[in-house]
């Protein structure tokens, strides 16, 4: 072992693990260097084809549906994205680098030499879709704080901060935080992709090889966030040994959501309306309409709140409104979706701003100027808005049918 690079040789197999830090200078001659001098068999890498066609593809932002994105309910999912990409590209931005930019230089290298290369990692999608299935309400919010933390936050890391980042010392403390902080999460983004890279990288060799006709061991390189390093080590081992399945499809599986999850969508509509039955049943019909009334000022502003926070378009803000108090009713759609839908149908997103929203993403004044982004906030931040009000209004009306 040297330095980030682990070289293990396994049923016959020699496994170059290059360990990187995704915005290090550093990494990216490490592992040019690497591949040029060992010429291995294969080159694999830790993407997937969706983060690698938007590294590669100037016009990947242009495909963006973002009326279909709020259609099927991924506009979470989608600013978690933008979110966990700003960070690393504000950090790559402030040493010169652009994330993930070893892993296009690997690419890069394997294609000059005429070798094959492998992208071994899952779909970003299912890893983050996942990790949200994984946590529970008070996780949920945990993630969703941090990623907001994450966003905004004006920490600088300087280029030895982020060379440190490859030590085990100082990644077994992220780690370990991770763990305590979010174990559901860290299960999926850490523990659960070891064991998906190690199972891709153990299956990618392509017989024959040159090496193989000579009688030498298979050469593969690897790289991959120093992260993982020693959970990959730990799987390639077991699966050298026979101790582990290379079967990892149940890995790229979401998990249907459970009965709970389904079954709140449909109780907390029931217990509204029960409880303005209630109010007009045994406290008359003046109370039953101080209970509706109290319902659409409190929802339908806090929603509207939150559209004005994301500074949307008047129609958003007035669709927030009216939508709140009664999509809160329905299992089926949420206000967001529909004033995200007003909002970027009225506010059309402009070529600058498709050209620029990976560096717009990187401050929160960006978020606010590109309308693509600011769409997502209005859809955000009027859906929290009116869960806010949901979750103060139903024990205020049942104080106002105790009393």
């Amino acid at each position: 072992m040297s330095g980030s690079t682990t070289t293990l040789t396994l049923n016959n197999r020699e496994f170059k693990l290059i360990g990187t830090a995704h915005v290090s200078q550093k990494s990216i001659e490490e592992v040019k260097n690497i591949i040029q001098e060992e010429k291995p068999d294969i080159v694999c890498v830790e993407l997937d084809q969706v983060r690698y066609n938007s590294m590669t593809q100037q016009d990947s932002w242009e495909k963006l549906n973002l009326s279909k994105v709020f259609k099927e309910g991924k506009g979470f999912l989608l600013i978690a994205n933008l979110v966990l990409a700003s960070f690393q590209r504000r950090l790559g931005n402030e040493l010169g680098v652009k994330p993930g930019e070893e892993m296009k230089t690997a690419i890069e290298t394997a294609k000059e030499l005429g070798l094959p290369y492998s992208l071994c990692d899952r779909e970003v999608h299912t890893t983050l879709r996942r990790a949200w299935a994984r946590c529970g309400l008070w996780s949920k919010c945990k993630l969703l704080a941090s990623l907001l933390a994450s966003a905004f936050t004006n920490e600088k890391l300087n280029e030895q901060e982020i060379e440190n980042l490859k030590d085990k010392n100082e990644l077994d403390g992220m780690m370990n935080e991770l763990a305590d902080y979010l174990p559901g999460v860290k299960a999926v983004l850490i523990d659960e992709r070891d064991r998906y890279l190690a199972s891709k990288i153990w299956t990618s060799i392509m017989p024959p090889s040159a090496n193989a006709e000579n009688g030498k061991p298979q050469k593969i390189a690897a790289v991959v966030g120093a992260g993982h390093m020693n959970g990959m080590i730990a799987y390639l081992k077991k699966l050298a040994a026979g101790e582990e399945t290379a079967d990892v499809s149940e890995l790229d599986i979401i998990p249907l959501p459970g009965f709970f999850s389904k079954a709140v969508k449909f109780i907390i509509p029931a217990v509204i309306i029960a409880l303005f039955a209630v109010g007009f049943i045994t406290k008359g019909s003046e109370i039953g309409l101080e209970m509706i009334s109290q319902w659409i000022l409190w929802n339908g502003s806090l929603a509207a709140i939150g559209a004005i926070i994301a500074l949307g378009h008047p129609l958003a803000i007035l669709v927030s409104f009216l939508g709140a108090p009664i999509t809160t009713l329905t299992p089926f759609i949420g206000v967001g979706i529909l004033s995200g839908l007003v909002q970027i149908t009225i506010s059309k997103p402009r070529v600058s701003d498709v050209q620029d929203i990976t560096g717009d993403t990187a401050s929160l004044k960006g978020w606010y100027r590109n309308r693509i982004t600011k769409a997502l906030l209005v859809f955000f931040l009027s859906s929290l808005g009116s869960s806010i009000a949901t979750f103060i209004l139903i024990p205020l009306m049942g104080r106002m049918l105790a009393g």
